[in-house]
């Protein structure tokens, strides 16, 4: 089953080009759906370093197993920004269950939940203000000079619920395999605030749709579209990757583009080996921004591993992620 992850670009939340690697970060639904005994997932991306001194940095580790129909996991995020350090940690605890909808086991929904808590900070002490700048020696800030500004505090602490559902078709030599799905996140939409006013977290949707097509025994596509919103945000992502099976190593090569509307094209690329999936994009900026940024973006990488339990005498088949 091959599926799709995401989070925003353009408002309250970090967003990753590799939407389809970091699974319990797109939807609670994918946790513990895939085929092996557990799974580990880290992530990283670097966004922004033509524009910015301080540049977005996210890193996270995710960790799931299926158990029976269930499926259980946790992941911890860290995203960071700007001189302030503009810092967000999160751990979220998740589980799913896998509903099979037909007696030959190929229709699946599975649905999904999420709960923790997330700590949003930031050190004011590193953040100029204009009533700081002083025209004395050509011109400058000076830190020495008190800004007038009134913090309610530098760090605040709220719980987080996400939830999301997912249905694919899960014949292992069909031609096509098609999968949909939906998640929500911050649906408690909690109170957070630097200033001790009544801010409400907007609540994030995302909606995708995608299919997995076996060319050959060797050649498979994954076309998928991504759709999602915040506040008055939208984005939509589009992205096309070919996965090419070398048998005699028991590898997959994967390539394709990824566009996302009025932001960015993303070169993407991986091979999995056996149990490990390497991957390593790049962001161009296609935005208003790029007369700045030179097209520079972001880098992100991530490497996830499966364990499976080795089967010696497995059902020929296609070979498949």
């Amino acid at each position: 089953m091959s599926c799709v992850s995401y989070n925003m670009a353009q408002a309250q939340d970090f967003h990753l080009s590799q939407y389809d690697a970091a699974a319990l970060n797109f939807n609670p639904a994918m946790t513990g759906m895939f085929k092996g005994d557990w799974r580990i997932h880290g992530h990283y991306r670097n966004q922004w370093t033509a524009v910015a001194t301080k540049p977005y940095t996210t890193g996270l580790l995710a960790f799931d197993m299926p158990i029976g129909n269930f499926g259980a996991g946790v992941q911890v995020a860290n995203f960071r920004a700007g001189v302030g350090n503009y810092n967000v940690f999160s751990v979220l605890l998740s589980g799913a269950y896998d509903f099979k909808l037909d007696d030959n086991n190929y229709h699946h929904i599975a649905v999904g939940v999420q709960g923790g808590f997330f700590q949003k900070s930031v050190n004011f002490n590193k953040l100029t203000f204009h009533n700081q700048y002083s025209p004395l020696s050509g011109g400058g800030f000076d830190t020495g000079i008190s800004s007038g500004e009134s913090f309610n505090g530098n760090s605040i602490f709220v719980h987080d619920i996400n939830a999301g559902f997912m249905y694919y078709y899960g014949k292992e030599n069909a031609r096509v395999q098609p999968f949909a799905g939906a998640s929500a996140f911050h649906l408690s939409q909690p109170t957070e605030s630097f200033f001790g006013s009544n801010n409400k977290l907007p609540l994030r949707w995302i909606g995708n749709v995608g299919a997995k097509i076996n060319i050959t025994n060797r050649i498979q596509v994954l076309p998928k579209i991504l759709w999602m919103g915040e506040l008055n945000a939208r984005e939509m992502t589009f992205a096309a990757h070919l996965h090419y099976y070398l048998p005699n190593n028991d590898a997959f090569l994967i390539f394709g583009p990824t566009y996302r509307n009025q932001d960015a094209a993303v070169i993407d690329g991986a091979i999995k080996i056996k149990d490990i999936t390497y991957r390593m994009s790049y962001d161009i900026n296609t935005s208003s921004l790029k007369s700045v940024s030179n097209g520079r973006g972001g880098v992100e990488f991530s490497l996830t591993y499966v364990k499976s339990t080795y089967d010696p005498n497995p059902i020929p088949s296609c070979p498949r992620l």
